[in-house]
């Protein structure tokens, strides 16, 4: 396996989360891009507050690093309430969650991060604390075992996940709030680097903070990550404030190109294009040719990709389009069937 850390990679170690977390805005007003989303959720708190209600339980699904752990936080802020974060691998069993939502006070939210990963029993136990708030878990073994019904005070679920269709639809279909989280504009993304440079007490040029937008592949978690990577060079080479030969200078040490590709991504498409002419090629044989977990490719790699126009999808398997070719500086090849 590819043990070399990416730069863009959407894992967080314990340094990074910490990193992120100083970083979060608290609030709407704080909260930078998805302004339709956050219209939605702003009327949707509202009316809640307004009837003295608990907020409908919210999903929010797309790609990793897009802000679904922040807007969380924003929303618990917003309604004026508590959050409670966990993560789908965290709640191995019945218990571990009959323990969770006991903690909760009414109006109080739950987050589950990557709640497809939920186990099935976890997952079947919360239809009815979602629509009914109760919960029926068995207490003892043997003879002495017995059910036990537990009232819980109203309460809001959200969940984030990167794989919505993994959710059965029973499951889905209780959240009364469905948002998909979109890739952000370069502007948007400009905005975040300024305010996180501003939070770290460093200089950066406008143009600075535009390069770095640019190879943040729309996601403000890599955009943060950049700007703390480049200001490390900047300040080893002594610089008062970070301009776009600092950026490009630090990015190109760590393999990130001028479209915001590494070089694992530059791996996949030149793979495909030497060992496949470009495809098409399966998902499974493109992981194992490159030395990749087949997941790290579908979720870290080919969205983006995708999104880019460099990979497209078919019935076949994946291909490498033109801009992919391009962008590698390799000779695109002509179709030998047309006249």
């Amino acid at each position: 396996m590819n043990v070399e850390k990416r730069i863009i990679t959407q894992d967080s170690d314990d340094e990074e989360r910490s990193f992120e977390q100083t970083l979060r805005p608290q609030t709407f007003a704080q909260y930078i891009g998805q302004s339709e989303l956050k219209r939605s959720l702003r009327v949707y708190i509202e009316a809640a507050k307004q009837r003295e209600e608990s907020l409908d339980h919210v999903l929010l699904f797309g790609p990793p690093g897009l802000g679904k752990t922040t807007l969380a936080t924003v929303i618990a802020n917003e309604m004026g309430v508590h959050l409670k974060t966990t993560s789908g691998p965290a709640i191995e069993k019945s218990g571990d969650l009959a323990a969770l939502l006991n903690e909760l006070e009414p109006g109080d939210i739950l987050f589950i991060d990557e709640i497809h990963r939920l186990p099935k029993a976890v997952e079947e136990m919360l239809y009815s604390a979602m629509e009914d708030f109760y919960i029926d878990i068995v207490v003892g073994q043997g003879p002495t075992a017995h059910p036990v019904h537990f009232a819980l005070p109203p309460f809001t679920l959200i969940g984030a996940t990167t794989r919505a269709g993994l959710l059965d639809a029973p499951f889905r279909n209780r959240f009364g709030i469905v948002e998909h989280m979109n890739y952000y504009q370069t502007t948007e993304l400009e905005q975040i680097v300024k305010r996180s440079a501003q939070i770290f007490q460093t200089k950066i040029q406008p143009e600075g903070a535009h390069e770095i937008a640019l190879r943040s592949r729309g996601t403000p978690r890599i955009a943060n990550r950049l700007l703390k990577r480049v200001r490390d060079f900047a300040q080893v080479l002594g610089k008062e404030e970070i301009d776009v030969a600092s950026v490009d200078q630090a990015l190109m040490a760590l393999g990130v190109d001028s479209e915001g590709l590494d070089r694992t991504d530059r791996k996949i498409l030149a793979t495909m294009i030497d060992f496949y002419n470009g495809g098409p090629v399966g998902l499974n044989t493109l992981a194992a040719n490159i030395g990749e977990e087949t997941e790290t490719v579908a979720e870290m790699c080919e969205p983006y990709l995708l999104q880019s126009g460099y990979l497209k999808r078919t019935a076949r398997g994946r291909m490498v389009t033109q801009a992919a070719y391009q962008h590698l500086g390799r000779p695109y090849p002509q179709d030998e069937t047309k006249p």
